[in-house]
């Protein structure tokens, strides 16, 4: 190899490498898809290797690829990192954000909240993953995700998003064809909307097993937005958090002591984390969070002390253990 390659040529290696598609790329770059494989060409020949295996399903990187990848990021951040510097002031967030979440948080939580950073930030643009599972960072199949299993190796920004509660709900027509509900015992008589077990995207989500006995789970579903419907038309008892639960009087709390504490947590490769658009949603999600602590516990609590910090060679997570 007689020349460096073009940070350009690099910096459509990395969209590909992120789309996984030449049209995915090519949108994302405002090019046409000729001219991304076109690019990704040159880039091999000028390395001398192949970087992409090309299938009807899409490019995946090969072994090559995925050893340039860390290097194209890099250079990438130094990019925008002396894009700022030099400009005096922080660059407004531009770009693509792969942003993945688990499906009813999504729905009812990110969705609406991105709308305001969107009108804040004209240049940037969100692909948002809601996932019927957790998004796969260690392959880049999104830039940052919410989760309940945070990465436990790798280089990763790792911070507790927010403590929730999985609380029971009933609708009103459930509770006036059943016995009633005074004490917990009372439960083991009810029919549960819940998970199906075999599928779960995280042990996590097994969290009816906390109830003290089997409970006699009449319909599973592998998605909460399923389960909340059929209970909400009377088909059992659901255990859901509180950003969950249409406020419009069709599931009410049952045995509100009762209830089963989860963490979400927000990781992003390190790499990622650097870019200003990456740090743009990571901030947002992260005080949204903090100034509503009602969507995850029933009452006024103060949210938990956080912060993150990176640790070279392995995952960096904060779990409020000093040591972290």
């Amino acid at each position: 190899m007689n020349t460096l390659p073009e940070w350009t040529d690099l910096r459509f290696f990395l969209e590909l490498a992120r789309a996984g598609t030449l049209s995915g790329a090519s949108r994302r770059l405002e090019v046409e898809h000729t001219t991304v494989a076109r690019r990704i060409d040159r880039l091999e020949i000028q390395l001398g290797t192949t970087l992409f295996d090309r299938s009807r399903e899409g490019y995946e990187l090969t072994d090559m690829g995925q050893a340039l990848l860390p290097h194209a990021e890099a250079m990438e951040s130094a990019a925008l990192a002396a894009t700022e510097q030099l400009g005096g002031t922080e660059v407004a967030a531009h770009g693509v954000v792969r942003l993945g979440v688990p499906e009813v948080f999504g729905v009812r939580v990110v969705a609406p909240l991105l709308v305001g950073l969107l009108q804040t930030h004209p240049d940037l643009s969100i692909d948002l993953l809601v996932l019927p599972r957790f998004a796969n960072l260690a392959n880049r199949e999104a830039d940052l995700g919410v989760m309940l299993d945070p990465p436990s190796t790798g280089r990763y920004m790792i911070t507790r998003l927010a403590s929730f509660r999985f609380y029971l709900y009933a609708s009103p027509d459930y509770l006036a064809r059943h016995p009633p509900i005074r004490e917990h015992a009372d439960l083991a008589r009810h029919d549960f909307v819940d998970y199906v077990q075999d599928r779960l995207a995280s042990r996590e989500l097994s969290y009816l097993n906390e109830l003290g006995f089997t409970p006699r789970r009449r319909l599973c579903c592998t998605g909460m937005t399923a389960q909340v419907e059929a209970a909400s038309l009377g088909m059992g008892l659901i255990m859901a958090p509180p950003y969950a639960v249409p406020d419009d009087g069709r599931l009410v709390p049952v045995l509100d002591q009762f209830f089963a504490e989860r963490s979400f947590w927000l990781a992003a490769p390190t790499d990622l984390y650097r870019l200003q658009r990456v740090r743009a949603v990571w901030n947002l999600l992260r005080e949204y969070s903090d100034r509503q602590p009602s969507l995850f516990v029933h009452g006024k609590e103060e949210p938990a002390t956080r912060r993150s910090m990176p640790l070279a060679g392995t995952t960096s997570r904060d779990g409020g253990n000093p040591s972290s």
